[in-house]
């Protein structure tokens, strides 16, 4: 598949401004060292991703390809929060996308994750293009990913924290949905509650209610648009909503 061809395919929005000109440098970097042949490979699969659905909002409809690149975009930045690259972080990205595109297409991706990491990034300007471009839940599944990638290796460093919690900023993701998210990622007493977005003295009425309204804004078909490939982490944020819900049936005795 001829390389050009799936650049034009495989993203819509992200391949102009800030995150376009940081896929441009790191693409040319990568063209540059290949010399068998293969750069017409790169990625091929992304433009199986693109599906025809239109966003309910003003917004383009974000891409695979698009979810993708801001994916690879801003666990640079997490990962390099701490001033080292951990390599139980770096086979976590690598395995996630493998997980979600395929071996091959992951390799491809890595080495465009590679070519990214190595760049200084504005993270307010990439993360003010995806507010901008991108919907409201896929923007959350991108905080999940980038706590999975910061607890890869076994503990979220308060760096590591710090520039998620300022990209969730950016991003246009309030704190009660940030401090949700998070809390999926620690071992806390009072997770359940977190997770559900409600107080300790919350009344069975509101628990109930507020698993109602965190299942809606957790279901996988709120990222849909995405394609398949980003389903297992959209089901898994709504796991934990089921389980915070069912450890607060269990401890408070309700059905």
């Amino acid at each position: 598949m001829n390389f050009s061809k799936w650049i034009g395919g495989a993203l819509g929005w992200s391949f102009g401004g800030p995150i376009g000109a940081i896929i441009g440098v790191a693409l040319g970097s990568i063209i540059d060292a290949m010399s068998n042949g293969n750069g017409d490979k790169f990625l091929g699969e992304g433009k199986r991703t693109r599906r025809t659905t239109y966003s309910r909002t003003q917004q383009p409809q974000t891409q695979s390809g698009d979810f993708e690149v801001s994916l690879l975009v801003l666990a640079s930045i997490v990962i390099k929060a701490d001033g080292k690259q951990d390599q139980r972080e770096l086979d976590y990205v690598r395995q996630q996308f493998a997980n979600m595109y395929g071996k091959e297409r992951a390799n491809h991706a890595f080495q465009l994750f590679k070519g990214i990491s190595k760049q200084k990034v504005s993270k307010r300007q990439v993360c003010l293009q995806i507010k901008q471009m991108m919907d409201h839940p896929s923007r959350l599944q991108l905080i999940h990913f980038l706590f999975g990638i910061a607890k890869a290796d076994g503990v979220v460093t308060q760096d590591e924290e710090r520039e998620i919690q300022i990209m969730a900023g950016y991003l246009g993701i309030n704190a009660r949905d940030y401090e949700s998210i998070k809390a999926m990622f620690y071992n806390n007493i009072d997770n359940a509650y977190t997770v559900l977005e409600i107080e300790k003295t919350a009344s069975v009425d509101e628990i109930k209610s507020a698993y109602r309204k965190m299942a809606k804004k957790y279901h996988p078909d709120r990222v849909i648009h995405l394609g398949e490939e980003h389903q297992k982490g959209a089901e898994e944020k709504f796991r934990q909503v089921q389980e915070a819900y069912e450890h607060l049936q269990k401890e408070l005795k309700f059905n």
